[in-house]
């Protein structure tokens, strides 16, 4: 009679067979070997695509969105700066706000100036290094340097179909035969505190009629194009609404859109 625990029994059979106690075949030891992690790839490799991407996207916010101008001249003071001297604004300007709104009276808005505002107008200098041409475009894109564009910052006073003209007695502007309210008006020093007269001028139809802050050092509608009608600005010229003053740090803040004919 065969002894007790021999080799016979069909459980001591299968494990000398190359089974488990619990019946498997034990995994081979190639099936724990961990997959080599991909080799990634060189920052510098990638930096020529992050560029791309970063232009591609600021080309996209600031064509369709919103961009940063540098103010080029006094004629807002002290609403933007842009003085001899002084360190220019950059400004915010909302490209969108016009898709679903109108321009207002007292809205300040960068335009391109047509054609009877630039006819006359030297022609812009191009930089003869294109390196240099390059920088200055890119500079204007990010607001570090004046648009290579005739473009122009002023403040909306009156709108197609309207009358405007100056002044009353108390040397206000008036639209519609009403007295505006400007409280936003800057009189430089040494100078007179009196705006030249000009119209009536009706604006019109879906044209706007401009005026700088600083009245008395101000090229806009009552001079360009020789004044009158010449000097409305079509609609279809606005490229957006100045919002915030962005830079230099401490002149950051809104910018003012009071309306000079409210009630």
């Amino acid at each position: 009679m065969p002894a007790s625990g021999s080799g016979d029994s069909p459980e001591h059979r299968g494990r000398f067979d190359g089974e488990s106690a619990s019946g498997q075949a034990p995994r081979r030891g190639g099936a724990h070997r961990k997959r080599k992690p991909e080799k990634q790839r060189s920052f510098w490799k990638e930096l020529p695509i992050l560029i791309l991407v970063a232009l591609v996207l600021t080309f996209t916010i600031q064509h369709f969105v919103a961009r940063v101008y540098m103010i080029p001249s006094g004629s807002m003071q002290t609403t933007l700066h842009g003085c001899p001297g002084c360190t220019p604004d950059r400004v915010l300007v909302d490209k969108l706000v016009y898709n679903f709104t109108d321009p207002e009276p007292g809205d300040v808005v960068v335009f391109h100036g047509p054609r009877a505002w630039t006819e006359t107008d030297a022609p812009v200098a191009e930089p003869a290094n294109p390196v240099a041409g390059f920088l200055q475009q890119l500079g204007a894109v990010v607001g570090m340097a004046p648009p290579d564009e005739r473009d122009f910052v002023k403040r909306i006073i009156a709108e197609g179909g309207q009358t405007v003209e100056c002044c009353d007695e108390q040397n206000r502007v008036l639209v519609d035969g009403e007295p505006l309210d400007e409280p936003y008006l800057h009189w430089e020093p040494g100078r007179e505190r009196e705006q030249r007269s000009f119209g009536p001028v009706d604006v019109p139809e879906d044209s706007l009629w401009m005026m700088g802050d600083n009245r008395n050092n101000s090229s806009d509608s009552r001079i360009q194009g020789g004044g009158g009608e010449q000097g409305a600005v079509p609609e279809d010229h606005v490229v957006g609404k100045a919002r915030v003053i962005v830079l230099p740090p401490g002149r950051w803040g809104s910018v003012s859109d009071f309306n000079p004919q409210h009630d």
